[in-house]
C-alpha cells in the first residue's frame, strides 16, 4: 500500500456551507424547532449531534439527526463546491504517487455523495469520525500527513503520530491550529502542492 495524504471534507476539500444552511432551514420547517442556520454554518467540524444538541432536547436529538440526514440529500449535496485549490491539491497528491484518503465526521454515505457529485476521487473514505476518533482510520489507511481546517483535525493527526497540515478555510484561525499541534498551516489548499513537493519527495526524487 502506497503512502497517503489524508483530508478532512467540510471546509477543507469542499465548501458545504450553502447546502448545510439550506438543510438546517428545512429541518426547522420540518420539525418546528428553530435552528439558527447562519450560526451553525460558522462552526462546522464537530459531529452533527453536537450541533443539534444546541437546539433540540436530549430526547429529540436522535430523531432530529435522522430527519436532517434525510433532508441533507435533497438540499445539501448540489450546492457544495470545492474549496480554493482543492482539485489541484488532489491532482498533486496523485502526481507524487501518493493516495488520497478522506476521513471526516460526516456520515460516510453523505460524504461519498459529495465526492461523486464534484468528481473528487478518494482511494479510501472513512466517515462518522471526529478528533481522536479519526486516528485509527488514519493509521489503517497509511496516511502520512493529514490536512484539515479544524483544531480537532490537528488532534487527530497528533494522535495518529503524523504531521497535521492546517488550512484556515474553516472556523479555526492559524493560531488555533498551531496551538492544536499543526506542523504546517496554510491559508488554503492552493499552497499544498508546493508543500507536498517539499516534504514528501525524498532525495531520490520519489515520494
Amino acid at each position: 500500500m502506497s503512502p497517503a495524504v489524508g483530508f478532512d471534507l467540510d471546509m477543507t476539500l469542499i465548501d458545504s456551507r450553502p447546502g448545510i444552511h439550506a438543510a438546517y432551514r428545512a429541518l426547522t420547517a420540518s420539525t418546528g424547532v428553530f435552528v439558527d442556520a447562519d450560526l451553525a454554518v460558522t462552526r462546522l467540524g464537530p459531529p452533527l449531534r453536537t450541533e443539534l444538541a444546541h437546539w433540540f432536547s436530549a430526547d429529540q436529538v436522535e430523531e432530529a439527526v435522522t430527519t436532517y440526514r434525510a433532508l441533507y440529500v435533497e438540499h445539501a449535496i448540489t450546492p457544495a463546491v470545492p474549496t480554493e485549490g482543492a482539485v489541484e491539491a488532489l491532482a498533486a497528491v496523485r502526481s507524487l504517487g501518493l493516495r488520497v484518503v478522506v476521513v471526516t465526521s460526516k456520515l460516510g454515505r453523505l460524504a461519498a455523495l459529495h465526492l461523486d457529485h464534484l468528481g473528487m476521487v478518494a482511494d479510501e473514505l472513512a466517515g462518522d469520525l471526529f478528533a481522536e476518533g479519526k486516528a485509527a482510520a488514519l493509521v489503517e489507511h497509511g496516511v502520512r500527513w493529514y490536512v484539515g481546517d479544524h483544531v480537532a483535525d490537528m488532534v487527530a493527526a497528533r494522535t495518529a503520530g503524523v504531521p497535521g497540515i492546517g488550512v484556515t478555510t474553516g472556523p479555526c484561525s492559524a493560531d488555533e491550529l498551531w496551538d492544536a499541534g499543526a506542523a504546517y498551516v496554510l491559508k488554503d489548499l492552493t499552497a499544498l502542492p508546493a508543500l507536498l513537493r517539499e516534504i514528501a519527495v525524498g532525495p531520490t526524487g520519489t515520494a
